[in-house]
């Protein structure tokens, strides 16, 4: 196992590079922004650039990928991310900052397809879980480094941009000077509403308005905490204990829905979490641990149901369409991050930075009132024929290749009715032949 781990090594460590370059500045932006008195509105719109551009990134990055190949499209992604966070620094403007966001988006997009393909490449039926949970350590633990990195520098001064860029050059590094092979050409999902919303309604819902919610909430909780009078180090903090509680309660809540009606589960923590942000809302805590222990069990309760959504999707799926739906609802997902932080900036600006919680709420309960009306009008999927919970990265490191590398993929098609190929063969292959 150690053999065939080797190889993705280096791979692995540009990842892990490049995610802390990102939480790092995922985080600063709202810091600085709210320090320069930017609205709540226009920080929510540099949050719905970032999902705008990550989006397209998605659906446009593999025929760059086809012209360059994978190393020098990484490379190119991990430079224009640096190029962009020193801009970000030059520029302190909310209409810079919300067309950079945007050039920002498009290049992780980018990268993270190319990162999810190499290992894709490198994983078979035996080593793909082993792979994935790799995958999903260094994700956590490096958002979450990167987030408490903001804490080291005053975000008015430019060593935390210069610092973000820095880590940001660093991800080229190893993946420039390993020799590995590279990767098969990239795929891309198609996006079929219709479809998906047939497969199952109640993941089409759930995973949209989890997209509002976490995208709401990972743009404007920072505003939020500056408002409540936290430092920056304990802001930090705050998202740190959601992303690690949510982490910790994935499989635990899978369990769980592998035994029952995945719906009930659904909506069992989707009702918690609406419950848990409405009392952040109307109790407004000014000490920080109590709030530092509400944020956490929020975060405990809000980040298993993407996957436990994605769980349901597949549970009626035909195995062929595994990819197809899982990275579909990734788009979906995309999709309803554009929505969120533009809508909570908007109702902060009126109701005050606690009612970031109020539209958390509100879409949880939306999430967990749909869930249970199903259970009605749909018996769920024998237990012997269901498909086993897989945990999934947090949404800062979600794209459509993250389905290929599921274990529940197994070997995945080169092309197929739902993903098509963008290039016959990589340019970078057929110069190393």
């Amino acid at each position: 196992m150690a053999r065939q781990l080797l190889p993705i090594l280096a791979l692995l460590t540009s990842t892990a590079f490049l995610l802390t370059a990102n939480g790092l500045h995922a985080l600063l932006l709202p810091l600085r922004g709210t320090a320069e008195h930017f609205s709540t509105t226009e920080i929510g719109l540099v949050g719905t650039g970032w999902a705008a551009g990550f989006v397209l990134g998605c659906l446009l990055a593999p025929a760059i990928v086809q012209r360059v190949g994978h190393i020098r499209a990484f490379s190119a992604a991990a430079a224009s991310a640096a190029i962009i966070i020193l801009l970000n620094g030059l520029l302190v403007l909310p209409a810079s900052w919300i067309l950079l966001r945007v050039c920002s988006g498009f290049a992780l997009a980018g990268a993270f397809m190319i990162i999810e393909s190499w290992l894709n490449e490198r994983a078979t039926n035996e080593n793909r879980g082993t792979i994935f949970s790799l995958y999903l350590t260094v994700t956590y633990v490096a958002i979450t480094a990167g987030q408490f990195l903001v804490a080291a520098a005053d975000p008015r001064r430019p060593a935390s941009f210069m610092l973000g860029a820095i880590f940001f050059c660093l991800a080229v590094l190893p993946t420039a000077l390993s020799t590995a092979q590279s990767p098969r050409p990239l795929t891309r999902a198609r996006l079929d509403l219709r479809k998906l919303f047939g497969n199952s309604p109640v993941a089409f819902v759930t995973v949209t308005m989890i997209g509002v919610v976490n995208g709401a909430f990972g743009t404007l909780a920072a505003v939020f905490g500056v408002e409540t009078g936290l430092s920056t180090g304990l802001i930090a903090l705050m998202m740190g204990i959601t992303i690690i509680a949510g982490a910790i309660t994935q499989l635990p809540a899978g369990r769980l829905s592998d035994r029952t009606d995945r719906r009930y589960v659904i909506a069992g923590a989707a009702l918690s979490s609406a419950a848990t942000g409405l009392a952040i809302y109307l109790l407004e805590p000014v000490d920080a641990t109590a709030l530092l222990v509400l944020t956490g069990i929020y975060g405990a309760l809000t980040y298993p149901l993407y996957g436990l959504a994605v769980a349901h999707a597949n549970d009626f799926a035909e195995p062929d369409d595994f990819v197809a739906v899982s990275g579909g609802l990734l788009l979906l997902y995309g999709l309803g991050t554009m929505v969120g932080p533009l809508a909570a900036g908007f109702v902060m600006a009126h109701l005050g930075p606690a009612a970031l919680f109020l539209v958390t709420a509100t879409g949880h309960t939306l999430i967990a009132i749909y869930a249970i009306l199903r259970t009605f009008k749909r018996a769920p999927v024998p237990e012997e024929v269901r498909g086993p919970f897989q945990t999934v990265p947090i949404s800062r490191a979600l794209t459509t290749g993250t389905a290929l590398l599921d274990p529940r993929a197994e070997e995945p098609a080169a092309g197929g009715d739902e993903l098509e190929n963008t290039a016959e063969r990589d340019p970078e292959l057929a110069e190393a032949e």
